[in-house]
């Protein structure tokens, strides 16, 4: 939608092809020029099939759906068609195609390598998956212009997969509207999820709302006495923070094997033993205190359902630690980032050459991160920086016990959250000692600098 949102506001007649679910945007589909084709979805029988055959079916209806959308639908030969991969089968091939009907320019959006999610269901040596490999490397490797989303993946598709067109690394970066919460954008953030709250599990752990005087998190004041004569009209003064919150910790995710949820349950688990022992301990002070902590998690997808009894079933005994599963709105969800203390990351890359794009949205809301570490990943965490890496549950509640010490007034996460506010400009070199620098800046920013050129060099007709 990003890619969408940067290429109307050229001024592009713009189109964008992808299935019915989260709503586009406002801001994209309030833009001229904007169209949104919806593609059409598999049989719902066909998902209780054998995988083989379900695939089938599913490529099937992709192939016509796409193809009709391209050719017929989309009136105009378009100047650029951009294809973010994966998925690869069958899109590319069909990108490909049309492309060279209507002599369309194709940039390819290297997020993932598509047959590396497919090896985690089947295996690395499967044959879907070596047949899955060769037709991503031979549909992908010539394309007007491909961005890549690390460093790490354009070395290794440049050198191994021989891609021709130009080239460039497109850091993700989140739209301006992912910001840091105001304490009266929070008090309205959570007076619009409270009857999204009514878990029982929650009612005497969350502080009691009065809405809308107060919610799980904020409070309103009267004025004093003096300020109440010496107005005419008397008000209630601006939210601002509870001092006796739970820390709001965030993680998003797709529910899906490349996201290994043991580790954070183990984490939290963790995180409940030694919160007892702290609190509870006959010698606890202020400044050693843990706080009650809400892991709220994202998103939808296969493993939610599993992942989320296991939940139900731990935290009958825990009394500092609260897990939720939440699907919000677009527009509520930087909101949600940018009320959080916390934001905790599990992606570990079926490639190892990606970056997961929930730490660009919460590094783009002032929120530091906790992050599973993998090969690429110093290239958007600097481990004591902007977050803390990870690489077992152990040390990720080692993590969120020395961030979460003395809250509200932690200055360990205070640390991290000044780095991220100070990062907020292009610096004037792009390397360090360690090759990568530590740099941030808007999405628009980014995608103006590196995709803008390549897309105005060759334009024909803009309207």
């Amino acid at each position: 939608m990003y890619h969408a949102e940067s290429f109307a506001k050229l001024g592009f007649r713009t189109h964008l092809v992808g299935y019915k679910g989260s709503k586009p945007v406002s801001s994209l589909t309030s833009l001229p020029h904007v169209h949104v084709h919806h593609l059409s979805e598999p049989p719902t029988f066909s998902r209780r099939v054998s995988f083989g055959l379900f695939a089938l079916v599913k490529i099937a209806y992709q192939t016509i759906s796409v193809l009709y959308t391209l050719m017929f639908s989309i009136t105009y030969p378009p100047e650029f068609i951009m294809v973010q991969n994966p998925p690869s089968i069958p899109t590319l091939a069909l990108v490909w195609f049309v492309g060279w009907v209507r002599a369309s320019k194709v940039i390819i959006d290297w997020h993932n390598l598509g047959y590396s999610i497919l090896a985690l269901k089947l295996g690395r040596a499967h044959p879907l998956v070596m047949i899955a490999k060769r037709f991503e490397e031979i549909f992908g490797r010539s394309a007007y212009a491909h961005l890549f989303v690390t460093r790490a993946m354009r070395d290794h598709l440049v050198s191994n997969w021989n891609l021709t067109g130009r080239m460039a690394v497109l850091h993700d970066r989140p739209p301006s509207h992912f910001h840091k919460c105001l304490p009266p954008e929070v008090h309205e953030l959570f007076i619009r999820l409270g009857p999204s709250l009514k878990d029982p599990s929650l009612t005497d752990f969350l502080p009691k709302p009065n809405v809308p005087y107060s919610t799980e998190f904020t409070m309103t004041s009267w004025p004093s006495r003096e300020s109440r004569i010496s107005s005419q009209y008397s008000q209630i003064n601006m939210p601002k923070l509870r001092e006796d919150r739970v820390a709001l910790l965030v993680s998003s995710t797709s529910w899906t094997p490349d996201e290994d949820f043991d580790t954070l349950l183990e984490a939290l688990q963790l995180y409940e033993e030694r919160a007892r022992a702290v609190n509870d301990g006959p010698q606890s002070s202020p400044t050693e205190r843990l706080p009650k902590i809400w892991m709220v998690i994202t998103g939808k997808g296969p493993l939610q359902a599993m992942y989320m009894s296991r939940v139900a079933r731990l935290q009958e005994k825990w009394a500092f630690v609260r897990c939720s599963s939440l699907w919000l709105e677009a527009e509520d969800y930087p909101l949600l980032l940018g009320s959080a203390d916390l934001g905790i990351c599990l992606h570990a890359s079926s490639s190892a050459l990606d970056l997961p794009m929930k730490v660009v949205d919460m590094f783009g809301c002032g929120l530091p991160v906790c992050a599973l570490d993998f090969k690429c990943l110093p290239e958007l965490v600097k481990d004591g920086r902007n977050g803390m890496v990870f690489k077992g549950s152990r040390e990720l509640a080692d993590q969120m016990e020395a961030l979460l010490k003395s809250f509200p007034s932690s200055t360990r996460l205070e640390s991290l959250r000044s780095s991220l506010r100070g990062a907020d400009k292009l610096p004037d070199t792009h390397s360090n000692s360690d090759g990568v620098d530590w740099e941030w800046c808007s999405w628009a920013d980014n995608w103006n600098r590196i995709v803008k050129p390549l897309v105005l060099r060759n334009v024909e007709h803009l309207d």
